[in-house]
């Protein structure tokens, strides 16, 4: 019985991606001391928490607290306000678009995604914190690294390549037209809001496209608007505003790359060719997302 549910614990990508964006947390807390504290977390817990609760009672779904818990630490990583609040709207509406917010069976926004973008643009007191990060290699590398087994674990490996090799080759021809030293383009790829952003928000498999083409044509396309956002418009949460706006067109793209639907526990190859035939499923209550 522990072997299955160990089993069943390593199937869900879930497991991987708490552990490792609470990881995150610890070591910037203790590392690069950012400016969030007990207050400020708790608050995002209990907006997101509250809200999963009342979003799974009114669709008649069973509470999962793994998405809300998920979406608490990406807040947390990401988003500073001025006050408790905007903190606790973020949550709020971060979870409460995956219930109100759905075309297809599916939700549109990834949950902290839409939190932080609706958040920064609706109100002047929250806004992103990239500057926390830094530039270091070591924390890039580890933030990658941990990552990967989870985009792995999600089948969903191919989408931060894909991002992160067509926004660093954006990146580099502009350093070329304008005649700087490469090694800014280098540096600016190794932000670690950027390797978060692209291997924890963007591959997030229930909001991103699951047939292949469909999924490397949001992932660069992404990864362009983000370019184009903060580099011509100047937008520091150009990363942001730019996976809000693909999300609106992925039921679009989805149309011409039609593919079975990914659920908690799927495991195939990040890019395989869509499956033939149905999908057998496991009896469940309603899918909790």
């Amino acid at each position: 019985m522990a072997i299955i549910r160990t089993a069943a614990l390593l199937r869900d990508a879930r497991h991987f991606q708490i552990a490792g964006l609470a990881a995150f947390l610890c070591v910037g807390l203790s590392v690069r001391a950012f400016d969030v504290g007990a207050a400020q977390i708790a608050t995002i817990l209990v907006a997101c928490m509250a809200t999963q609760q009342l979003g799974a009672a009114l669709n008649a779904m069973r509470f999962d607290w793994k998405s809300p818990l998920i979406t608490t630490l990406s807040l947390a990583l990401l988003l500073r306000a001025d006050g408790l609040a905007p903190l606790a709207a973020a949550g709020a509406i971060a979870v409460g678009s995956k219930f109100a917010l759905r075309l297809n069976g599916k939700h549109v926004f990834n949950p902290a995604n839409i939190g932080i973008a609706a958040t920064v643009l609706l109100t002047d007191a929250a806004w992103t914190t990239p500057g926390q990060w830094g530039s270091a290699l070591w924390l890039a590398a580890f933030i990658a690294g941990a990552g990967a087994i989870v985009a792995h674990r999600a089948a969903r490996l191919g989408v931060p390549l894909i991002f992160l090799g067509t926004y660093a080759a954006a990146l580099f021809v502009r350093a070329l037209y304008l005649g700087d030293p490469l090694a800014i383009p280098l540096l600016r790829l190794q932000s670690g809001a950027l390797v978060l952003f692209a291997f924890f928000m963007i591959s997030d498999p229930k909001t991103t496209p699951d047939g292949a083409r469909a999924r490397a044509a949001f992932a660069a396309g992404a990864a362009i608007l983000a370019y184009v956002l903060q580099y011509h418009f100047f937008l520091d949460e150009g990363l942001f505003y730019a996976l809000a706006l693909m999300s609106l067109v992925r039921p679009l793209m989805e149309l011409f790359d039609p593919a079975p639907r990914y659920q908690w526990g799927d495991a195939p190859p990040a890019f395989s060719a869509p499956r033939l035939g149905p999908r057998k499923a496991a009896p469940r209550i309603l899918p909790a997302e």
